[in-house]
């Protein structure tokens, strides 16, 4: 855990890790949402930001960890004080139209020199806000060996997690640099309308590589909209049961996201021939 992380007390937490302890495997915890309304490339009211949540809720999402992009071009949009007000505020009307959907406050943080003074400062949101696991968004048009910064984080106690890997050229052009990257502790993470098909099928062809490759820890939905850009865990979770088990299914799609919800440690997918997850 980072130097005095905060622990997350607030009313989604709290219903949060009691809803992770009792509902089915089936049901999903959705760690990187574009959710929040007018912070960044999400809804843009909080009427599309409730259509979105329905959304999440019909694809058998329990809890939603909100993650508008911090730093980068909406940095003067989204400081953690926005963030936190936004997901009280969706919160509220979650509750008030009856919708069972809980909504933590995180991000997703563009690569910056000053990510590791901003975390420790607050000013950067870890996932669920729980001290634990930050999720790093890097550059789509260049490679940029980020193997010290990743050293720094892991020596500190934050798990990094790299968002969307199977759609950034420059990192797949670098899979030598990606599997060192993995030795110091990293997680991937895939989002699940690439294994769809959603992003074309280079995406495609490069989500299932790394998920048969065991590289991949945890799926999320990336999910700005109900349209072009909708949440699809159940079809996913479906796929992954289907060509590689449902032990891995489960651990990408509910296991190890429910764990960044609480702040724990995840269960790299590499170890599940090896140990027993459920």
């Amino acid at each position: 855990m980072i130097a005095g992380g905060r622990n997350n007390t607030d009313r989604g937490h709290e219903v949060s890790v009691e809803r992770l302890s009792t509902r089915k495997a089936k049901t999903f915890v959705d760690t990187h949402c574009h959710c929040l309304p007018q912070l960044d490339d999400g809804p843009g009211s909080i009427d599309e930001a409730i259509s979105l949540c329905r959304t999440l809720v019909e694809d058998n999402v329990c809890t939603v960890v909100a993650t508008p992009h911090q730093l980068g071009r909406f940095e003067n949009r989204t400081s953690a004080a926005m963030i936190h007000q936004a997901t009280r505020r969706l919160n509220e009307e979650l509750d008030e139209r009856g919708i069972e959907l809980t909504v933590l406050p995180g991000a997703e943080v563009r690569l910056d020199e000053r990510i590791a003074e901003l975390l420790a400062r607050h000013e950067v949101l870890t996932l669920a806000d729980a001290g634990r696991h930050v999720l790093l968004e890097l550059p789509w048009d260049v490679f940029i060996d980020v193997e010290p910064l990743l050293v720094r984080f892991v020596s500190e106690g934050v798990d990094p997690i790299i968002a969307h890997p199977e759609r950034n050229g420059p990192l797949l052009g670098r899979i030598e640099a990606l599997r060192r990257w993995l030795s110091c502790g990293i997680s991937l993470q895939v989002t699940a309308s690439s294994l769809t098909g959603h992003f074309g099928p280079q995406a495609q062809r490069a989500a299932w590589s790394l998920v048969a490759e065991r590289w991949v820890d945890t799926i999320a939905t990336d999910a700005h909209d109900r349209h072009s850009h909708p949440p699809c865990m159940a079809a996913a979770y479906e796929m992954i049961a289907a060509d590689i088990g449902h032990n891995v299914a489960r651990l990408l799609c509910a296991e190890n996201p429910s764990r960044i919800a609480r702040g724990e440690r995840l269960v790299p997918a590499c170890m599940l021939d090896r140990q027993e997850v459920w």
